[in-house]
């Protein structure tokens, strides 16, 4: 397959670049664990699409490197195949479009497309038409920009903020004083995690929540401890509240597509004799783990908490609710409109 061989050839180049010396034919053949013919038309085809690869012959072997004069054109510290791989992982920064960051990152791979040469370039892209990182969902920043420029500033000056703040499940917006310890991005969503003077804790804000900012010049102390993986271990995503043990149990028929994934790092997962599967969680708050059961359909079944079981069946009956209201709408709308036709 095309996407296999390109994968070898990487793995070939990463081979030679990470030796001093250079490598025999024999040598990658056996480290990328393909025959010595195979090794031999990969190193060909390399050459064809431009990469400087010769063979310096050393007794009775050739050993394949790049020129010498080629390395000076990749920067320090960086190595080439690196600078590819930052190339070709421009898809993944594309959910920060509209950020600040975002225009720094592509300010960074317009330099790496400028270092590297024209053949280099055809390369990759024969290798992204066969390798592609989508991420969705994802939200456009480009109106938050100001505001974000602002945290990143405070951040990194270690100044407090103000904000006008609207909660999700609130209606009345609040003024903040907050510490902006780090800003954060998970799943397609930024965050500040920072002390509220308000609340005396640390807590997490989403930066599209916020409807005024102002930078003061009260300065802050940024805690030395201060850990965001422990910080958010216990979150199914990014909620903290109460600790609670949460049993699921899926369905044979979903048993395999929910088992391959780790959903928290408490997981623990048994298989049971009908081929259902068993997941246990430690997590914080309930709310998350409800719209997941939920998400999983008649897949999925509440084992314990007794309270998120009584939250997924109310969520139910609300959607239940919902959707006969909107057939029984439905069916007024058509009533009246045969009736307005006999008229």
């Amino acid at each position: 397959m095309r996407g296999d061989q390109l994968s070898r050839q990487w793995r070939i180049l990463r081979q030679i670049e990470a030796s001093k010396s250079g490598r025999t034919a024999a040598e990658i053949a056996d480290l990328v664990g393909v025959s010595l013919r195979t090794a031999y038309r990969d190193l060909d085809d390399l050459q064809l699409a431009g990469f400087p690869l010769y063979a310096e012959k050393r007794k009775n072997s050739n050993l394949w490197k790049f020129v010498d004069t080629y390395r000076f054109k990749v920067p320090p510290p960086f190595t080439f195949t690196e600078l590819m791989s930052l190339h070709l992982g421009r898809d993944l920064f594309r959910v920060l479009k509209g950020t600040v960051f975002a225009e720094s990152l592509e300010s960074i791979f317009k330099k790496v497309r400028s270092t590297l040469p024209p053949p280099t370039l055809e390369y990759l892209d024969r290798i992204q038409s066969t390798f592609h990182m989508g991420i969705k969902p994802y939200k456009d920043y480009k109106r938050f920009r100001e505001i974000i420029n602002r945290v990143n500033q405070a951040a990194m000056e270690c100044r407090c903020i103000e904000m006008i703040y609207k909660p999700l499940r609130r209606k009345k917006e609040t003024l903040r004083t907050i510490d902006p310890y780090k800003i954060w991005f998970y799943e397609g969503t930024i965050y500040i995690i920072g002390f509220c003077h308000l609340r005396q804790e640390i807590r997490t804000f989403v930066v599209d929540r916020i409807k005024l900012l102002r930078l003061t010049d009260e300065k802050f102390k940024r805690p030395q401890d201060l850990d965001i993986d422990e910080y958010t271990r216990h979150s199914f995503r990014v909620m903290q509240d109460e600790l609670y043990t949460v049993k699921v149990r899926i369905a044979p028929a979903w048993a395999k597509y929910v088992g391959e994934k780790i959903w928290h790092e408490s997981q623990i997962a048994c298989k049971m004799p009908d081929k259902s599967l068993e997941l246990s969680f430690r997590v914080a708050g309930l709310e998350e783990m409800k719209q997941w059961v939920m998400g999983l359909g008649p897949e999925a079944y509440v084992i314990e908490p007794e309270r998120l079981k009584e939250m997924v069946k109310a969520g139910l009956r609300k959607a239940l609710i919902q959707y006969e209201g909107l057939r029984l709408a439905k069916r007024r709308s058509d009533t009246q409109g045969d009736r307005s036709h006999l008229a």
